[in-house]
């Protein structure tokens, strides 16, 4: 992998660049959908590719691991040949499922994670090793250190000696990856994830650990787990400031539009988050004047598209009250149109924002599109 800092914003921390894989360039901003289960939920391949404008498209390892399992994904010849999918892909470590896994029987100690799977309750262990062979099996081209995501709140404590775990777990991940090949012809690379929870010293710890172990880019993990935005916005800042200039910085499932065009600002160039797909089923709306709850009885007799502004098949062709008619119907077809359509405006407001920070005007085109994007139609 290659990245490449194009132009830096002279009005904030805001970066344009380019990520070079085997399977294709990234324009940074960029968002990435996510595929957990090795699909974008309601949304074809060609979809993704012609109508969302997707360049890269998360995979999740916890997930895949147990459903299909690794088995069929390597008889198919990895996750791209699985699912049809030729551009980049990126593998979450597990980490963050096994948080949520708080409460089932789950214990975390040196050597890994024992875990229930969710769907049969069968006992199965993660290591950082094990994280490392199971992703070097589905095949992304970027692939997760497995970490310990600590839960909001957090004890000073517990959060440190989870981060320092967290750190031991990494290079256990770069010994085990880089004493391994991958296994389908193309490159791979493995990004370490800063911790530490809401303690800013904390924060300047990780990422300088994090930061020394000289990988192609950095991930900033375990934010977005219910702390207020303005502490996710000052830690993701001070992390930021310390993480390399040169490599690509991806925060972890984040966020909103509005926490989205924030944290561009603050350096960030990789974000993933399964908002727009989720809030598309219940029937929330992005849009490029704001937001709209399409169950709302005003959009009932509303014949006119559903956003002229964004363009692109379904955001164009299909009116809101079709729309609404189809959510309240509980219809399949309102989930895949609403889904295609939020996914479309998270790429149209990534892409916005690197055209923004390349012709110098992303600060005013920021505080501009932030009016739009908290308003509520």
């Amino acid at each position: 992998m290659k990245f490449t800092l194009q132009v830096q914003d002279p009005h904030s921390k805001a970066r344009a660049g380019l990520i070079e894989t085997d399977h294709g360039v990234i324009q940074t901003p960029i968002f990435m959908p996510v595929g957990t289960a090795g699909t974008v939920k309601a949304v074809h391949q060609r979809e993704l590719k012609e109508d969302v404008k997707a360049q890269i498209i998360l995979g999740n390892t916890y997930h895949l691991y147990l459903r299909p399992g690794l088995g069929i994904i390597e008889k198919a010849g990895g996750l791209h040949a699985f699912n049809g999918w030729d551009r980049p892909i990126l593998t979450d470590s597990g980490g963050y499922q096994v948080y949520s896994l708080a409460g089932t029987g789950r214990k975390i100690n040196e050597e890994g994670v024992v875990f229930k799977s969710h769907i049969d309750g069968g006992v199965h262990t993660f290591t950082p090793e094990n994280v490392m062979d199971i992703q070097r099996t589905i095949g992304a081209d970027i692939i997760m250190a497995f970490d310990e995501c600590t839960p909001y709140p957090c004890e000073f404590t517990y959060a440190r000696k989870s981060m320092e775990m967290t750190h031991r777990w990494l290079t256990r991940c770069c010994d085990r990856f880089d004493s391994t090949e991958p296994k389908y012809g193309h490159s791979q690379t493995l990004f370490p994830i800063v911790q530490g929870s809401v303690y800013k010293d904390l924060r300047k710890q990780s990422a300088e650990f994090i930061a020394s172990a000289g990988r192609e880019g950095n991930a900033i993990g375990g934010l977005s787990v219910g702390e207020p935005a303005e502490i996710m916005y000052e830690l993701t800042e001070v992390v930021c400031d310390i993480l390399p200039k040169d490599k690509p910085r991806y925060l972890m499932g984040v966020g909103t539009p509005a926490n989205i065009l924030e944290c561009i600002s603050l350096g960030v160039d990789m974000f993933d988050c399964v908002m727009p797909t989720r809030n598309a089923r219940n029937g929330m709306i992005f849009t490029t004047e704001g937001i709209i709850n399409i169950r709302n009885e005003k959009w009932k007799d509303d014949l006119s598209p559903i956003d002229t502004g964004l363009g692109g098949y379904v955001s164009t062709f299909y009116s809101k009250a079709y729309l609404r008619h189809l959510v309240k119907s509980s219809e399949m077809l309102g989930a895949q149109i609403a889904s295609v359509h939020n996914l479309t405006f998270y790429l149209w407001l990534v892409n916005s924002a690197r055209e923004k920070i390349i012709d110098g005007t992303f600060a005013s085109w920021k505080r501009e599109m932030e009016k739009k994007l908290n308003q509520r139609l």
